[in-house]
């Protein structure tokens, strides 16, 4: 794996060593790695996993979604994408961070950062999907971030358990 620098305009947040930017085409290896890494854990790819990992310009950027990676010494470690649904309306989506980088708090500030531009892009609302029994952890920093649970309804995987949103 090549170390992927970012364009300096695209970087939205930098403290250290860790780097959060909008994606780049040559994140996309990386994009696929760490969100199979996570899913095939505890799960099985499903339909909606495979679509995404497999062409993250077409399913997430084209509809006027946004993909946030976080580079550790200049190497992607984390993602973060947004689904933008209409109406001010996004879900995040793929968030995820490489079990070898974990405990550097990369997934909190991937998280702020990419949730921070998100409302400056316009958004009123913000939902995801997730699971209680594999994402415990994801969960309580989704809580710190402002979602709170709401009824869980209709979602493409399988896995979800919970449903929880923030609206501004």
């Amino acid at each position: 794996m090549t170390k992927t620098e970012p364009k300096p305009a695209l970087a939205l947040n930098q403290t250290g060593e860790i780097q959060i930017v909008e994606y780049l085409p040559e994140h996309r290896i990386r994009f696929k790695e760490i969100n199979e890494q996570w899913i095939t854990r505890l799960y099985e790819m499903e339909e909606e996993d495979i679509k995404t990992v497999s062409d993250p310009e077409e399913y997430v950027l084209k509809g006027g979604g946004r993909i946030y990676i976080a580079l550790y010494k200049g190497f992607p470690v984390g993602t973060c994408a947004y689904i933008n649904l209409g109406q001010g309306v996004f879900e995040m989506i793929k968030m995820a961070v490489d079990e070898n980088y974990r405990g550097l708090k990369i997934g909190k500030k991937i998280g702020e950062i990419s949730m921070g531009h998100i409302r400056e892009l316009g958004a009123k609302k913000v939902i995801l999907f997730s699971n209680r029994k594999g994402s415990a952890v994801a969960i309580e920093l989704y809580t710190k971030l402002g979602f709170v649970e709401v009824p869980l309804g209709e979602s493409e995987f399988q896995r979800a358990d919970i449903r929880m949103e923030v609206t501004y």
